[in-house]
């Protein structure tokens, strides 16, 4: 099959915004070409022209942190309608963690998620496996046998590993595989009985703290085990200050330790959250404004590599038992784009193009993912985004199962319309 995305804005190698067109056949991309009419090309092809009207079109997006609950917690999400709303948010390859029932621990399961993803026929689905048995951080998992099954790395995402030699156990046999270790960083003696994080809104409350050093604890234990072992280090969704410093220092010195943040903790403080509401209860928790400012900067540094979403759904009922006993977790696919152009682009802190690399070029290069840019032989992953559509976010139209957010009614721009996953299209709007 052949087809033209035409009259389509695309990001040159300045950064700069210019007119193009994208020729697709057979699900890879055939030319990126700039400023040139395609009318030439169509006549006796018998391609399909898709008119982009001027939207911006990207690399489809990429996500290496997201929960899509199955096996076992299908109440909150499916493969497929996780797969759904990722596609709807722009992306098309996104890495599920193991924190299922069972446990994506073993062969089994993994393939089991890979055959769920690929009967869905959607998104890319990336499996994680665990790094210990039912990530219980009592015996570790077989590595070789996950690995020959389709994990593309090892994590007890949801958990911290407590056990410093366990996890340099992990790490050194990670490294002798040549996979990375992806961790929840969590000292749980920390954390124990704690909703939100410390600071005003907990002394408010009268609920206990999770303090920051719960979570640089853990980073600099790891970052000192990496270093030992040699293995590609990646930490989890960095919420704190003091975890940036560490991460900074390490990569200064050459340690192999990449990071993640999540749109929400670039965004929101704990100053922000209005009141009891379960829908501002996510782990790490959103911590003060200093840290927000921390997570921000070490973006634009480089110090954090990319965006991710750390898409958690969790039914209404789960989120209704109260913020000392509903879960953590918001969802994150249909808003993370809309969020960080209007929070960030919009109002010129960031340009486009840095935005879409963290979300494209940069996890792809992390996790050496044939994805995240548009050139010749590349698979046709590709997002369309209509940077001049505003609207609220109305988590009743949520293709995910679940609609814990913090941010319904708010007003954002920037949002996808069309989402092509090797060249078939998976989402379109309306």
């Amino acid at each position: 099959m052949l087809f033209i995305i035409n009259n389509a804005r695309l990001l040159n190698e300045a950064g700069e915004l210019v007119t193009g067109h994208i020729v697709v056949k057979d699900g890879i991309i055939q030319e990126v070409k700039f400023g040139e009419s395609v009318s030439e090309l169509t006549e006796n092809t018998g391609a399909e022209v898709i008119d982009a009207a001027g939207k911006l079109v990207t690399p489809g997006f990429i996500d290496m942190h997201v929960h899509l609950r199955e096996p076992g917690f299908e109440h909150k999400e499916t493969i497929e309608t996780g797969a759904r709303s990722a596609a709807k948010g722009g992306f098309t390859t996104i890495a599920c963690m193991p924190n299922t029932k069972p446990v994506t621990d073993n062969a089994e399961v993994v393939s089991f998620v890979r055959e769920k993803a690929r009967q869905a026929g959607l998104v890319k689905v990336l499996p994680y496996a665990a790094i210990t048995k039912g990530e219980q951080g009592q015996e570790l998992t077989d590595f070789a046998a996950l690995k020959e099954a389709g994990a593309i790395g090892y994590t007890d995402d949801g958990v911290g590993v407590q056990s410093a030699q366990m996890m340099k156990d992990a790490m050194a046999l990670a490294a002798s595989l040549d996979m990375p270790v992806i961790a929840h960083c969590e000292d749980n003696s920390l954390v124990v009985g704690a909703p939100v994080a410390e600071g005003s809104f907990a002394e408010r409350h009268g609920l206990k703290g999770i303090p920051n050093e719960s979570e640089a604890i853990h980073v600099g234990r790891d970052i000192l085990l990496a270093e030992a072992t040699g293995v590609h280090y990646h930490v989890c969704h960095v919420s704190t200050e003091q975890s940036i410093r560490l991460i900074r220092q390490a990569k200064e010195i050459g340690i192999r330790v990449t990071a993640e943040v999540c749109p929400h903790h670039l965004i929101l403080s704990e100053e922000d959250i209005p009141g009891l509401d379960t829908n501002w209860k996510m782990n790490p928790p959103l911590r003060s404004r200093r840290d927000v400012e921390a997570c921000i900067q070490a973006l634009e540094d480089g110090t954090i590599d990319m965006i991710v979403t750390d898409h958690a759904p969790h039914s209404a009922e789960e989120k209704a038992r109260g913020m000392l006993q509903a879960p953590f977790g918001i969802v994150g696919f249909e808003t993370a784009f809309p969020l960080l152009y209007t929070k960030f682009v919009k109002t010129g802190r960031w340009s486009l193009d840095f935005l879409v690399k963290r979300m494209t070029e940069t996890p792809a290069d992390v996790f050496r993912l044939s994805a995240g840019r548009l050139q010749a032989g590349a698979p046709a992953d590709l997002t369309v985004v209509d940077l001049e559509k505003e609207q609220e976010v109305n988590p009743a139209q949520f293709e995910s199962k679940s609609n814990n957010t913090p941010f319904g009614g708010w007003k954002l721009s920037g949002w996808p319309v069309m989402t092509v996953v090797q060249g078939r299209i998976i989402f379109r709007e309306n």
